[in-house]
């Protein structure tokens, strides 16, 4: 998770990696972890619309918020006389009454030194998750199992392939087969070969064995796993607050099933709306941004249930702030 960091050395480390994966178990492909680590951070991303004001949006820093907040849950804002308005990552400190951060610590490899500010006073907080934790372990989560089941389905592939393994007695008969397999695969209706090569009339000996793997499409677990991993992203988009339905079941699912899953895959999306609505909010009368100029944040994949509304009272959960 990248929501936090603890100041650990090795052996700290390895006692709490082995407490979660035993040291004898290869975990997963590093390169098809952070495959699946990429693809599920721009799919989380995908799920809320960000819109910026023309002083950040013209000089394509979008992508630095949209890193900021679904790594870390937050990121600071403010006013700067060499800068200007700005945003960055920022380290929170202390606590009020309400255990809320009252500081934030601007390092930036712009300024020689850190720079502190007074949360409310100095700048403002833009929060996306209540806890200030970001979403990155839901994103490791899933990224972890896809990985794990990377190698399963790439073993499976290459033993679904499976060529005809067969010894001869001696090397005219190996020259035999060979011609056999050549004429039978440029696509001849019929091939022959001499009857003698069929049986050694002095030991009477088979010419050649064969090795044959019976049952080979019931050992073929690809489509299987594939499925599994289908289920997976299922999950992962259930978290974030893309709409799904399992396609597993999609034929024996009701009304209210269906309806059931596409609640639960915007419960998560609609408390991180509510959050950068507020924050926005906040933001845009601490830096003084106009109407039409401002940040704003809709969600993407829309509730709707009859009559417009979405549980929470509201008839548009996702209009512009």
């Amino acid at each position: 998770m990248r929501g936090y960091y603890l100041p650990l050395n090795y052996d700290q480390i390895n006692v709490a990696e082995g407490t979660y994966i035993p040291s004898t178990v290869k975990k997963y492909n590093n390169q098809a972890f952070r495959f699946w680590e990429r693809a599920f951070f721009q799919r989380a991303c995908s799920t809320l619309k960000i819109g910026m004001p023309k002083v950040w949006s013209e000089q394509g820093m979008k992508d630095l918020l949209y890193y900021t907040l679904f790594a870390f849950g937050f990121c600071g804002c403010g006013d700067l006389p060499d800068i200007g308005k700005w945003f960055n990552p920022v380290t929170i400190s202390g606590f009020d009454f309400y255990y809320r951060p009252r500081k934030m610590i601007l390092t930036n490899p712009y300024y020689d030194k850190s720079v502190e500010m007074e949360i409310g006073k100095d700048g403002e907080l833009i929060r996306m998750t209540p806890d200030l934790c970001g979403v990155w372990d839901i994103i490791a989560y899933h990224a972890e199992k896809m990985a794990l089941m990377d190698p399963a389905v790439n073993t499976a592939i290459i033993n679904s392939k499976f060529a005809y393994f067969v010894g001869a007695k001696n090397k005219a008969a190996a020259e035999v087969l060979k011609k056999l397999f050549d004429r039978i695969n440029s696509g001849e209706p019929a091939v022959f070969f001499d009857k003698k090569l069929a049986n050694d009339g002095t030991d009477k000996e088979e010419p050649w064995q064969s090795l044959m793997r019976d049952n080979l499409k019931q050992s073929y677990i690809v489509t299987d796993l594939l499925r599994d991993m289908q289920t997976i992203i299922n999950d992962f988009d259930a978290e974030i607050g893309i709409p799904t339905v399992p396609y597993q079941k999609k034929e024996r699912m009701v009304t209210d099933e269906a309806n059931s899953r596409q609640l639960d895959a915007t419960s998560r999306s609609l408390v991180w709306y509510e959050h950068l609505r507020q924050s926005f909010e906040t933001v845009n009368n601490f830096l003084g941004f106009e109407e039409g100029d401002k940040l704003t944040v809709e969600l993407r994949f829309k509730p709707e249930e009859e009559g417009g509304s979405d549980g929470t009272g509201e008839d548009n959960p996702s209009r512009d702030v």
